[in-house]
């Protein structure tokens, strides 16, 4: 697979007498990389199907953060939603308050910009899951799975990572595809967060109601038949994506099939709850720092 890097120049900057942050161009927009988690971009191609079955082979752009340090340090793999507008922005997903957070507790992260996203954004759409009228939520769940388990691969052969220890992470689409990833039980794989997963929404036209919230449900009934490692799902009041009478039926039918997963639902947020893992991360630290302790992973560094 070919694959491209600018660790290595970003590691040259201060050695220069340059500090800070660095521009990485994507088609025609620059984008700054945080030097302080010392953050880089790669690339792999990975082959997925669509839902009409068509397949095709699409770049995943990896932007990578890492505490300072040789490692090994536990890794998250951290999924981006999906806008139901435009997929074009950004270049590329890189959620650096929320990493810092991630960071700073011990973990190397992940963030791939899926097929069908950002700068190489193509007319083939592996998450398309058709009309509202009439959707298929199963072959995005594939195709997703497919990307993340590949971007998994590609973090085990970092020397700097510790494959025995991986946490998955997703935020609304990328929530989903993390519950589903969670199904195949990777190898290493120890623990999942889902904020605020599902598809479907639409705040403006549908505030609240997903479409076909059932077929949602028993896609998470049947990922509850397969999962084995213990999950934390957190989701607010006021999601305008998927209100709490669609968030608890999924979540009673993921355990009553089987699988293991704290639901917690937090009080109101901001005019819309779905906005909670971007704009609220003070609010979930918390939350997810009791997860993290409960699977052994690592404290803040600066209380290690």
């Amino acid at each position: 697979m070919r694959q491209f890097s600018f660790s290595a120049f970003g590691r040259l900057l201060p050695a220069l007498g340059l500090c800070g942050l660095i521009l990485v161009p994507f088609s025609g927009r620059a984008q700054q990389l945080a030097l302080d988690i010392n953050e880089s971009v790669s690339s792999i191609d990975v082959s997925v199907k669509d839902m009409y079955g068509r397949q095709e082979s699409g770049k995943v752009v990896i932007t990578q953060f890492k505490p300072a340090g040789p490692g090994p340090f536990p890794v998250i793999i951290l999924s981006h939603g999906r806008s139901p507008t435009n997929r074009q922005d950004p270049p590329r997903f890189r959620f650096t308050r929320q990493v810092r957070y991630f960071v700073s507790r011990g973990f190397a992260v992940f963030e791939p910009t899926r097929i069908g996203y950002g700068a190489y954004m193509t007319q083939f759409d592996p998450e398309d899951s058709g009309s509202c009228a009439s959707k298929d939520y199963a072959p995005m769940a594939e195709a997703g799975s497919t990307e993340i388990l590949a971007v998994l691969d590609y973090a085990r052969q970092q020397p700097y990572v510790d494959a025995k220890r991986v946490l998955l992470v997703g935020q609304s689409v990328g929530g989903y595809l993390t519950v589903a990833t969670s199904a195949h039980n990777p190898e290493g794989v120890v623990g999942a967060i889902n904020f605020a997963g599902g598809s479907g929404g639409d705040p403006e036209k549908r505030p609240g109601n997903p479409c076909a919230p059932q077929r949602l449900e028993e896609m998470y009934a049947r990922f509850g038949q397969a999962t084995k490692m213990p999950m934390l799902w957190i989701y607010t009041e006021n999601d305008l994506y998927f209100a709490p009478t669609h968030s608890k039926a999924w979540h009673e039918a993921f355990v009553k099939a089987g699988g293991k997963a704290d639901y917690r639902l937090l009080p109101p947020f901001a005019q819309n709850g779905h906005t909670l893992f971007a704009r609220g991360p003070e609010i979930w630290e918390p939350i997810v720092g009791e997860f993290l302790d409960k699977l052994g992973l690592p404290a803040p560094r600066a209380a290690q």
